[in-house]
């Protein structure tokens, strides 16, 4: 988890300082440090120097920099400033051309994130399940039932559009805009909708806990875990369990949900084996599995699941819908901060720091899973640093557009000041999300 954490932040840490490297360059602007990583009171695990750039790898990982000649940045080098501009220097560089390297390390940001979805979509396509093959409806969560859904239920339509993919259920269509889900429940068309301060509940429990990512399914016992209490009970493969302490059971959520209701307990399960009923005792762990006293579910099951289906793209057509996937990311990031504006999100509910990233990334490395979440945080990182909040990419940029309207710059010693403003506010920021990340984890535990 860590090492997927370190790498996926190195990868993109570093491309974006090198958008803002190459745009200084670019413009013969002279750059003194590239950096990944913070070398704090001048302290830095590894450095070298080559053509008269200090590289080097810092010992506080909240980021990276690159250390332009004649701007007042995160340094706070004001020595510089002292003496008269020189060519080499930034400030000394029409404002076209300083905005453009403030804009460079978000545009390389934006341009990594396109290139990743769509690498992604050239070599796997799009897999998805079609909504009109869901035979048996959802299974919902905690969420899902506070908000009206029951199992069984089939959603038919987002905001009167026919839902075509099932996995759009669980996507910002439904969960970031003021959605109404059209039903089918049994005979009756029912409209629900979803709340607008969904985001909260989500942030508390996992969006699993709103609609399964899986529809709801028949199943039958695969295959018995050696030494388990459901081998001990007798359960082999082929059995289908039918009931649980005399209650009918058809799905598999079902049988979930019975056995959590008897954790800790002997249950009576009823079962069918080839044309033969039979009743077996069997010991419910209190994780209200079937497995060892604090271990696995006990069996595995063989599902009734709908068919997937997945549509290749083609390379150049893969092009589009990986921008429409990473744009997406960039509009779902800037939705999620309009919500707490308006009311409907808490702040600590919809921010997250190297915690929260590291459990995303998980225990086990996926290396199409850890792309997807490293194209995901590009975006994410180019959404952030294009807040107009000084000391940030987009604080400058502020501060640079006023300057083309006026015609003039502001003066160093206003952009000092918002420098420390920018800075202390930062560092307060990430202090308040890293200790809101073990907050969550804590309270998950």
């Amino acid at each position: 988890m860590v090492g997927q954490l370190i790498l996926g932040l190195s990868i993109l840490v570093i491309l974006h300082e090198l958008g803002h490297f190459i745009a200084a360059r670019a413009f013969g602007i002279k750059v003194e440090k590239f950096y990944l990583f913070f070398d704090a009171w001048g302290f830095s695990l590894f450095k070298f120097n080559y053509k008269g750039v200090e590289y080097g790898i810092g010992w506080l990982p909240l980021g990276g920099y690159v250390k332009i000649a004649g701007m007042i940045d995160e340094s706070m080098d004001t020595e510089q400033l002292a003496g008269p501009p020189q060519p080499w220097e930034f400030r000394s560089k029409p404002a076209w051309q300083r905005l453009i390297v403030m804009m460079g390390g978000i545009i390389v940001n934006i341009i990594l994130g396109i290139f990743i979805f769509w690498v992604l979509t050239v070599k796997y396509g799009e897999t998805y399940i079609p909504n009109s093959s869901v035979k048996y409806g959802i299974v919902p969560g905690t969420i899902g039932k506070k908000m009206g859904l029951e199992a069984g239920d089939k959603i038919v339509a987002i905001n009167g559009k026919p839902v075509v993919r099932f996995d759009d259920l669980m996507t910002s269509k439904v969960l970031l805009d003021h959605t109404v889900l059209s039903v089918e429940r049994g005979a009756e068309t029912i409209n629900i909708t979803v709340p607008a301060t969904i985001i909260n509940d989500l942030s508390d429990y996992g969006i699993e806990q709103f609609i399964s990512r899986v529809p709801r399914t028949k199943f039958a016992v695969d295959s018995v875990v050696p030494r388990s209490n459901a081998q001990l009970a007798g359960l082999v493969k082929g059995d289908s369990i039918t009931a649980v302490n005399g209650t009918k059971i058809v799905f598999y959520d079902e049988l979930q949900t019975e056995l959590k209701k008897n954790a800790n307990k002997n249950v009576a399960l009823d079962i069918k084996r080839g044309n033969e009923a039979k009743q077996l005792t069997v010991a419910v762990n209190k994780d209200g599995m079937l497995g060892f006293k604090d271990g696995s579910f006990g069996i595995s099951a063989k599902f009734d699941f709908p068919e997937e289906k997945t549509i290749s793209y083609g390379f150049f057509g893969s092009l589009p819908r990986g921008a429409e996937k990473a744009w997406g990311t960039f509009a779902d990031n800037a939705k999620g901060i309009g919500k707490v504006f308006k009311g409907e999100a808490k702040f600590n509910k919809v921010v997250g720091g190297p915690v929260a990233i590291a459990t995303m990334f998980g225990t086990h490395i996926d290396w199409v899973h850890f792309w997807s979440l490293v194209g995901f945080l590009s975006m994410v990182l180019a959404f952030t640093n294009l807040l107009p909040i000084p000391a940030l990419d987009g604080g400058h940029a502020i501060f640079l557009i006023i300057e083309m309207i006026k015609g003039k710059p502001l003066s160093d010693k206003f952009l000092e000041r918002a420098q420390i403003v920018g800075f202390v506010l930062l560092i307060s920021l990430m202090v308040f999300v890293f200790g809101n990340d073990i907050v969550k984890q804590v309270l998950k535990k």
